[in-house]
């Protein structure tokens, strides 16, 4: 298992949609997530700030992450909140949301 944490900024004026969006994740997205082993998904809002945790359970990550990509349904639900989200401009080539250092964890 490897821990993942991720920051994005949240458009001002998109973030009600986006806690509206997320208030009732649609099942085949959530089916989808659970397909590509990601487990304990969250995300948290700050000052316009997004901050996503999961645990990826898998062998494979970009093989998961491309699996995710291509399903029709997941793409529709990205069309949706997008648009919601400005990423960083220190991201990673190909990242949408950055990926951070985990710099310390506690079990």
């Amino acid at each position: 298992m490897e821990r993942y944490g991720m920051v994005i900024r949240v458009r001002p004026e998109k973030l009600e949609e986006y806690k509206r969006l997320h208030a009732e994740p649609w099942p085949d997205v959530l089916r989808m997530i659970t397909a590509c082993n990601i487990r304990n998904y969250s995300i948290y809002h700050k000052d316009g700030w997004l901050f996503s945790y999961f645990e990826y359970h898998g062998d494979d990550f970009a093989a998961d992450m491309a699996k995710m990509a291509a399903d029709p349904v997941t793409q529709e639900w990205w069309k949706l909140c997008i648009p919601c989200q400005e990423p960083l401009d220190t991201r990673a080539p190909g990242e949408w949301w950055a990926r951070m250092e985990e710099v310390f964890h506690c079990a």
